[in-house]
């Protein structure tokens, strides 16, 4: 199906709304996102088959992350009806009843376990938490960095990342990372950049204020910290995708931990590393921290300069290091397979895209 997504996603929708049509209120006015949300869950489900404890974790989180929207276990029903119809429509000529047999047998796991997950989590935490904006700094155009105080104590490790709706554009929820260890005051910690056509991400770059009410779904994500151990830590951030970095540096300096970590920063130009100065307070407060800026588009810095996945090769080994990765899903795969081809083990490497809308 992989090569018609977009024509099966579309009827896919087509077919849930013509037979349902109460839950067309539940879904934002534009589908787009969701459409490429949708086949992306699937993909990755499909191809976690073979890896159950994994499936488990990720479509437990999935169906907590869903009783933001509202959805009950009688929604799951009329949603597999209109994925069976719509995947029977696309497969062609492959189509059997032995292949119908396998994806209503493995909807019907998946569907459970979300809503296991769903009814387990409905008794210790809200669907989701209102959070006041305490402070909005614009460090550049398109790049501001918002702090939020939630209503109730939102529990989660750093690494995360949580989902964001604003008052601007209701029933349309986009992810951001947490760029913050957990706190005594429980204030967490946005980096966001407005993209173009990002509806969420601009509203909270240029339309947010002091005082304003957010809505944020449950935690999600699991680039979680080093747990106590003798690694140096090897991090490389592109762009926002510091903040869960940060979040990550933060949890080992608090946690009294002293390995050496280095931390390569990229950016396209010396202007678009936001959060430098912050950087460099924490480099000094913690000697086991070193920053590294570094350019890729600007020849005049003098500086590092160059593309982040190079410039990870101009150091010796990371071999022993635990490594941490963010950024542009390109940036992100091209360190991946680089650090991989040095002799990092990919158990080593903890790996997410920068979050936010792309």
């Amino acid at each position: 199906m992989e090569p018609v997504a977009d024509k099966a996603t579309a009827y896919f929708y087509g077919r849930l709304f013509a037979e349902n049509p109460h839950l067309r209120g539940m879904f934002p006015p534009a589908m787009d996102v969701q459409r490429d949300r949708l086949f992306s869950a699937l993909t990755r489900i499909v191809w976690s088959l073979d890896s159950p404890d994994s499936m488990a974790s990720y479509l437990g989180q999935l169906g907590r992350d869903h009783r933001k929207y509202g959805v009950v276990a009688e929604h799951y029903t009329a949603v597999g009806n209109a994925l069976l119809a719509t995947i029977r429509r696309f497969a062609g000529e492959v189509w059997s009843s032995e292949i119908e047999a396998a994806w209503v047998a493995a909807y019907g796991v998946a569907a459970n376990l979300m809503i296991e997950a769903a009814d387990a989590d409905a008794g210790v935490s809200p669907a989701w938490w209102l959070a006041e904006v305490v402070d909005h700094e614009v460090r550049r155009p398109d790049i501001a960095v918002i702090t939020l105080r939630p209503t109730q104590r939102l529990p989660y490790t750093a690494g995360q990342y949580v989902n964001v709706q604003t008052a601007r554009w209701p029933r349309v929820w986009r992810t951001f990372s947490i760029a913050n260890a957990p706190r005594p005051d429980n204030t967490i910690r946005l980096h966001v950049r407005s993209v173009p056509g990002g509806w969420v991400s601009t509203s909270l770059v240029r339309h947010t204020r002091i005082g304003d009410t957010l809505m944020l779904g449950p935690p999600m994500g699991t680039m979680a910290p080093p747990e106590r151990g003798d690694r140096d830590i090897l991090c490389v951030a592109g762009g926002t995708g510091l903040a869960p970095i940060k979040a990550v540096i933060e949890h080992v300096i608090d946690s009294g931990q002293r390995p050496n970590i280095h931390l390569l920063y990229g950016a396209r130009t010396a202007a678009e590393l936001y959060d430098l100065p912050d950087l460099i307070r924490m480099e000094s407060s913690f000697p086991w921290l070193r920053v590294l800026p570094v350019v890729s588009d600007q020849p005049s810095y003098d500086g590092m300069r160059g593309r982040l996945p190079e410039v990870t090769r101009r150091f010796h080994s990371w071999a022993e290091h635990e490594v941490y990765v963010c950024g542009p899903p390109a940036m992100v795969n091209e360190t991946v397979r680089r650090l991989q081809a040095d002799g990092v083990p990919l158990s080593r490497i903890h790996r997410d895209v920068a979050h936010g809308e792309r």
